[in-house]
């Protein structure tokens, strides 16, 4: 992505300096912060491509640094740093509006690879804007109103909020009416990577999308799920 900015939030400074090191390395430039307060004063200052963000931090956790920068940032790509194991912990990032994740102890090059790709969606959604002829046609699905290239979905012409990642799922889901994607699938279509054990990443942002576009989270209109297999977009309501 053209002119690629980067936020690296680190209180470790062995640590901070080896992942911005190997980041400058691969041709980015890289702005750090160490605490919770400095990372939100930098994105003010200055809005990055993307966030690397730990969720061990003085003075304010990473879980609230995201969730005020997804409060003020809805489309800023956020990939959380933790050292937690626990599945649940993993999922609350999520909830808090974090893109995805990486467990430490981690390797530079996986950290790399899933930067590359958040920045490649990035540039092509870029790459449809300033090329609207090739850009994929609005749908719209019983009040439900989504634009592709312009990034934006409606509901009953209220302007919705969505992540990069809820807006990529549900985009994915729409463009294939009526078909379920098994999780796997999904992980593997949507975020563009492989990855293995995490289908509560799925679920998480299932659920966060619902709250968001359905009138009843509890008995969704649009994403459903198929029990045994996954989720799809529904383009008919339920008989």
């Amino acid at each position: 992505m053209a002119d690629a900015r980067l936020l690296v939030v680190e209180d470790d400074d062995e640590l901070r300096d080896l992942v911005v090191g190997r980041l400058r390395d691969e041709g980015y430039t890289v702005d750090t912060a160490a605490t919770g307060p400095e990372a939100l004063s930098r994105v003010e200052a200055k809005v990055p491509s993307l966030v690397v963000l730990d969720i061990m931090l003085p003075e304010l956790d990473g879980l609230e640094v995201c969730r005020r920068l997804r409060a003020e940032h809805p489309l800023l790509y956020i990939i959380m740093l933790t050292a937690r194991t626990r599945e649940m912990d993993r999922v609350v990032g999520l909830e808090v509006g974090a893109d995805d994740y990486v467990t430490k102890p981690f390797s530079l090059q996986e950290l790399v690879a899933r930067i590359r790709s958040a920045l490649r969606r990035l540039r092509l959604t870029e790459e449809r804007a300033d090329r609207p002829e090739d850009a994929d046609a609005p749908i719209d699905v019983d009040g439900l109103h989504i634009d592709p290239m312009r990034r934006e979905v409606r509901k009953d012409d209220e302007a919705l909020h969505l992540t990069v990642r809820e807006f990529d799922l549900l985009v994915f889901l729409a463009q294939h009416p009526d078909r379920p994607f098994t999780r796997t699938q999904l992980l593997d279509k949507v975020w563009d990577i492989q990855y293995e054990g995490y289908d509560r990443t799925i679920d998480s942002h299932v659920q966060r999308l619902r709250a968001k576009i359905e009138d009843d989270p509890g008995n969704p209109r649009y994403v459903r799920t198929v029990w045994g297999v996954g989720y799809k977009f529904a383009s008919e309501p339920e008989a």
